[in-house]
């Protein structure tokens, strides 16, 4: 039987999960021993990260956070994930051909977004408060609605660059499977009953398949918490 250590039973990021009582890791014996061992590897990522400098590492995890909305604990260890892929060399096997590879342009992307907040604010990315390191990101993402140049490429070239390494690293942790009530490697177990809401008898039903929220009070409340994180409150 694989280790499980006792306090990663039915973790979800931040505490937050629509399926109550879900924890993928139950079903850890049904998988074979390599794919068990590579899934439970990733709730214990080395504690030293091997390919990003401290100052690098220091933006690049404000960055991952604000992208993820990681604003609390428990967090998946996205930055650790990251540096070990960017370590080894494990890409996503192509990239584009007018940016560098992609552990080079980590690097540069990351030191553009530095050099920003030095040129806005007169200090490094990482000592900003979060409005403001919010307000540079968002002016990246709203280059790439209109193809515009940040830096020496294309803004496009960039978002895409961090969001697909962040959002790998999130969803190919087993907390986000909580979140999310996904069960877990098929292989070797199966499944055997498929069909619209039909379940294993592992898994567990979404507490409220309806979203609670209406969709336009959604965007009414994003849309004032973005206005917040790009407007400093004023000090009373």
């Amino acid at each position: 039987m694989p280790f499980r250590a006792p306090d990663q039973h039915g973790v979800t990021p931040q505490r937050k999960g629509r399926f109550p009582g879900f924890n993928v890791l139950d079903s850890v014996d049904a998988w074979d021993d390599v794919t068990a061992g590579v899934v439970l590897h990733r709730l214990v990522p080395p504690a030293d990260l091997t390919f990003f400098t401290p100052p690098e590492a220091a933006i690049a995890g404000r960055l991952l956070d604000l992208l993820l909305a990681q604003d609390g604990e428990p967090r998946v260890p996205v930055l650790a994930l990251v540096d070990g892929r960017l370590a080894a060399g494990e890409t996503d096997g192509w990239h584009y051909d007018d940016l560098p590879q992609d552990a080079q342009a980590w690097r540069d992307t990351l030191g553009f977004l530095d050099a920003d907040a030095r040129d806005a604010h007169g200090l490094g990315f990482a000592e900003l408060d979060e409005p403001a390191q919010a307000a540079i990101i968002q002016a990246v993402q709203d280059r790439t609605r209109d193809g515009q140049d940040w830096h020496r490429w294309a803004a496009a070239r960039s978002w895409s660059l961090w969001t697909r390494y962040a959002c790998t690293a999130f969803y190919s942790h087993p907390w986000a499977w909580n979140e999310i009530g996904f069960p877990g490697p098929a292989y070797p177990r199966g499944y055997l009953n498929p069909g619209v809401n039909a379940r294993e008898h592992w898994e567990v039903a979404e507490q409220d398949a309806l979203d609670p929220v209406p969709f336009a009070a959604r965007v009414e409340r994003e849309r004032h918490e973005h206005q917040r994180l790009l407007t400093p409150e004023e000090s009373p």
